[in-house]
């Protein structure tokens, strides 16, 4: 059941639960700490929000304003374990996650609670949560945009520094919150970006190594299937990147503001793909180009297996971030087409394409390109003065290896690196997708088990 508080409701709510007679002043006098704390952080807490996970789990979330347009606020959300109701208890470890394109916080590390064909504890964040990490995260704040919304001018000035900044109010709110509940000598967190959240997770880094050691908030790095820019050797790519740059930047300079490699509101052909495959899963796709597959026009199921088995192709004429690049790995047919998925179930697939949010701003893409291309960014100047223990976990038939190059511009010497991989290399348009490492039915052992003994051995 979640249930949400104005900030002073819950402060009151606080002292009420954890308040005996001997106990209720001191308490008091923790809650008007954290309401310092948080105003000293600049940070503007409108509401919380609790809702119980089972296992003795609670997902918090805090909506925090971070300019004044109406749309600049960020979600900030915590998974832990807790003592009691809202009581967290107290852990050695904690970890902030940042999400990439498409999904939010919520669908990308908690999707067992928006999904129903996922069991109770399979999602990264709940798993790790249950293991006595403290897992905290954000929404980016084009999460926040309505369906609803037309003039998309406010995006405008949003860019991988406005996410930078973000996601460091969020690591200091999340400071805040870690100091009140007793971890003060564990304030420093372990990032974790997945996709275009692993560009925002550098960025951030890269800013942060030119602060003194005492104002950094960030222990360690988890990249996931991401590549900040190519290998020399991955000329190729290079120049997949260039193009993509171009056509977006060509987008941009008309005036767009919202969108990425999937045109306008990339979300909405996801969502509808999902759908479809969900609700009338043999009727034939409204959506399948003619000519796709050669032959008949695939069903809704056939075409949500083959967009996600194939995701490359819905690139075209562009090229895609690497060779053969999907969300989740397939089986083919004689043809070589998708004909069911090999690593995620099926209705958890068509669930989590569902999730996908309509919106999102452009200039981030358009920058990321950029850097994929090896064009000037401001972004990566101070990368070798990032020296905290890295692991990079990447899939074979996403980013998979072409993401280790990136690990290497960092002055970090504690470095690990993990392809998640069923088939050899000449193979990975069929190999453990993207979203794989989320929604895979073996992804527990497969990637979050070695995410959290690393996190456990640093």
């Amino acid at each position: 059941m979640r249930r949400t508080w104005s900030l002073w409701v819950m402060l009151a709510l606080f002292v009420v639960l954890r308040a005996n007679p001997g106990e209720a002043r001191e308490v008091t006098l923790q809650a008007e700490q954290w309401t310092r704390s948080l105003v000293a952080a600049g940070l503007t807490a409108s509401s919380m929000t609790r809702e119980a996970l089972g296992g003795g789990l609670a997902h918090y979330t805090w909506k925090v304003r971070v300019g004044t347009g109406k749309y600049d606020a960020v979600t900030v959300h915590r998974v832990v374990r807790e003592a009691r109701a809202w009581i967290p208890a107290r852990s050695r470890r904690a970890v902030f996650m940042v999400h990439g394109d498409l999904w939010g916080f919520v669908p990308a590390f908690l999707t067992n609670t928006c999904v129903s064909t996922m069991p109770e504890d399979r999602s990264l964040a709940a798993y790790l949560a249950s293991q006595d990490v403290d897992v905290w995260g954000l929404d980016l704040r084009w999460v926040g945009v309505p369906e609803t919304e037309t003039d998309f001018q406010f995006m405008e000035g949003w860019s991988l520094r406005t996410h930078v900044k973000d996601l460091g109010t969020g690591l200091a709110l999340a400071d805040v919150v870690r100091r009140l509940s007793g971890n003060g000598n564990n304030d420093r967190m372990f990032l974790l970006g997945w996709s275009r959240g692993a560009t925002i997770g550098y960025a951030y880094l890269d800013a942060e190594s030119q602060r003194p050691r005492g104002q950094r908030r960030v222990d360690g790095f988890v990249p996931m299937d991401m590549v900040l820019r190519f290998a020399p050797e991955a000329a190729e790519q290079r120049q997949w990147a260039c193009d993509r740059y171009q056509v977006l930047q060509a987008a941009r300079d008309e005036g767009r503001t919202e969108g990425g490699l999937l045109g306008p509101a990339p979300g909405t052909p996801v969502r509808l793909i999902g759908q479809l495959a969900a609700q009338a899963p043999n009727s034939p796709s409204p959506l399948a180009a003619p000519g796709l597959v050669g032959g008949p026009t695939p069903t809704n199921r056939q075409f949500a297996v083959i967009a996600a088995g194939k995701t490359a192709a819905l690139f075209a004429p562009l090229q895609p971030l690497t060779p053969g690049y999907h969300l989740a790995g397939s089986v083919t047919d004689v043809a070589g087409l998708p004909v069911k998925t090999a690593f995620t179930p099926e209705p958890t697939l068509f669930d989590y394409l569902q999730l996908a949010l309509p919106y999102q701003s452009l200039n981030e893409v358009v920058e990321t390109e950029a850097q994929l291309c090896g064009l000037d960014v401001p972004y990566d100047d101070h990368l070798q003065d990032v020296k905290v223990p890295v692991l990079y976990v990447g899939a074979a038939g996403g980013v998979g290896h072409y993401g280790e190059y990136s690990t290497r511009l960092l002055g970090s010497t504690d470095v690990t690196r993990i392809i998640v991989r069923s088939r050899p290399e000449s193979e990975r348009a069929l190999d453990f997708g993207h979203a794989d490492l989320f929604l895979a039915r073996d992804a527990r052992v497969r990637v979050w088990q070695p995410i959290l003994q690393w996190m456990q051995a640093h």
